[in-house]
């Protein structure tokens, strides 16, 4: 037997090893696509990037995530059966004992409340748009509205901590965090996830830093916060007295230092340091530039509106989420504040919605324009949304909500997604009648969108592998294209 298999090896003629060496060559070609330092010579290279499980159908993502939770019914989830129905109570079959927050958990009555704004139909799927967003409704050809997303958490800060880690509880790495970890970055001078902040004129919920943290997993995947003030980057420029030589210098002396440390000790935090050191100062250079507003032309100026001239205004951060983006930077995380309506709800929800509908509207425009919107994922929504019935007291043109996690709407665009409506609650848009969607399939889908299976992407932490599905979620092919 060996003999045999020893003379066959011996028989190897230029069309079987161009047959058996075909994957070979090929997966090397593949690799030094997807890796174009791959072949460098300088290992952390290799280390800025990583290869997906399949073929991607986006390569980088932009969050837009609305804090403090939009109401569905005045924006995507049309019910004229609260309309016909105000002020009457909400029929307990329906209900069916819901768990309440404190705020509406003493109350006697639940008075359904019918949106006070008009709905009109858009695009080829016909989707059923407020007149609060007049841009967004020129783009329901490109949006996928998805009506069933529900969720486990009823008050804010577990409920937005669980879309942005897949748990309610802190010290776990967010979603960007989790696609720099599996992905790296694709520009070596700018870091593979940012972080943007606005605040709006409605009633706020914080922010805080545990929301793009990086877990357990190493620091280099932490999500950097850019700022409005002159320094977009906290502690980036060269202190005072100390030229960019200088810099450099106390940095190589620093690595030499770090490097003994690491070979004595092992411990991969050091590199990580290393890293960071390197990363920042590489960051001098390139975050003047792609933080630069003023260069862009004056049909882009228009498209997005004049607040975008304004630094920290959420026009502003999508403007430079897509010039971040076009730069490579995997993942952009916008938080804009204000949407936590439960009382004053009408005149409220109009404020946020000047805020923020031209400029979401023109990103995906912008994107599309310029050949992006195809490779880059585009989510819109908040943490869970609000109830039919009335918070306090209601009358004919005022009304408050409160939280909703049974069913809410969110948006997405580009990346591989199917533009159109996906799922369908009841008559009373209190429950789903099709197509549910946990926030676990969505992080599924959204990093099977990214070319990575949610179940391989895991870290050993505690004895046991983590992943942002945590032990649940499914991939939702209806979404996809």
């Amino acid at each position: 037997m060996e003999k045999e298999i020893f003379e066959n090896s011996l028989n190897m003629n230029r069309r079987k090893f161009l047959t058996r060496m075909g994957m070979g060559i090929g997966g090397v070609a593949l690799g030094s696509l997807l890796i174009p330092d791959l072949f460098s010579g300088n290992p952390e290279d290799i280390l800025q990037t990583g290869l997906p499980h399949f073929a991607p159908k986006a390569k980088r993502i932009i969050y837009l995530f609305q804090n403090g939770a939009p109401s569905q019914l005045e924006l995507f989830d049309y019910k004229p059966m609260l309309q016909q129905m105000h002020g009457q109570e909400l029929p307990a079959s329906i209900r069916m004992g819901q768990r309440l927050t404190g705020m509406t958990a003493n109350q006697q009555n639940f008075p359904l409340a019918g949106s006070v704004f008009q709905f009109n139909q858009y695009g080829k799927a016909g989707a059923w748009i407020s007149e609060l967003l007049p841009y967004t409704s020129k783009i329901a050809d490109d949006i996928c509205i998805i009506k069933t997303i529900f969720t486990e958490a009823i008050n804010h800060d577990p409920a937005l901590t669980f879309f942005q880690t897949g748990a309610q509880v802190g010290n776990r790495p967010s979603m960007g965090s989790w696609l720099s970890y599996g992905l790296g970055s694709e520009n070596k001078n700018l870091p593979a996830f940012c972080v943007l902040l606005s605040k709006g004129k409605g009633n706020g919920q914080g922010v805080y830093s545990k929301l793009w943290s990086n877990g357990f997993l190493d620091s280099i995947h932490q999500g950097v916060q850019f700022s409005s003030g002159e320094n977009p980057v906290l502690y980036l420029n060269n202190p005072e007295g100390m030229d960019k030589k200088e810099r450099r210098d106390m940095l190589d002396k620093l690595a030499e230092l770090n490097e003994g440390v690491y070979r004595e000790f092992g411990d991969p935090e050091i590199k990580t340091r290393i890293q960071q050191y390197e990363m920042a100062y590489r960051m001098q250079t390139a975050v003047p530039d792609v933080t630069d507003l003023s260069k862009e032309p004056e049909d882009i100026i228009k498209l997005y509106g004049p607040d975008c001239l304004t630094p920290g205004t959420y026009a502003a951060n999508c403007l430079l989420a897509r010039k971040l983006s076009e730069n490579g930077v995997r993942f952009v995380q916008l938080y804009h504040q204000g949407w936590d309506s439960h009382g004053n709800l009408p005149k409220e929800i109009q404020g946020q919605c000047l805020d923020v509908d031209q400029a979401s509207a023109a990103l995906i425009t912008d994107l599309k324009q310029r050949g992006l919107l195809d490779e880059t994922l585009v989510i819109w929504g908040g943490e869970f949304g609000r109830t039919n019935y009335c918070q306090g007291k209601l009358t004919t043109e005022n009304y408050g909500r409160d939280h909703h996690p049974r069913c809410f709407s969110i948006w997405m665009a580009g990346g591989g997604v199917k533009p159109g409506v996906y799922g369908e609650t009841d008559e009373f848009g209190y429950n789903i009648q099709k197509d549910p969607v946990h926030v676990h399939d969505l992080h599924a889908t959204v990093l099977h969108l990214m070319g990575l299976n949610h179940e391989q992407l895991t870290y050993k932490h505690l004895g046991r592998r983590y992943r942002l599905t945590d032990v649940s979620g499914n991939v939702i092919d209806g979404l996809m294209a």
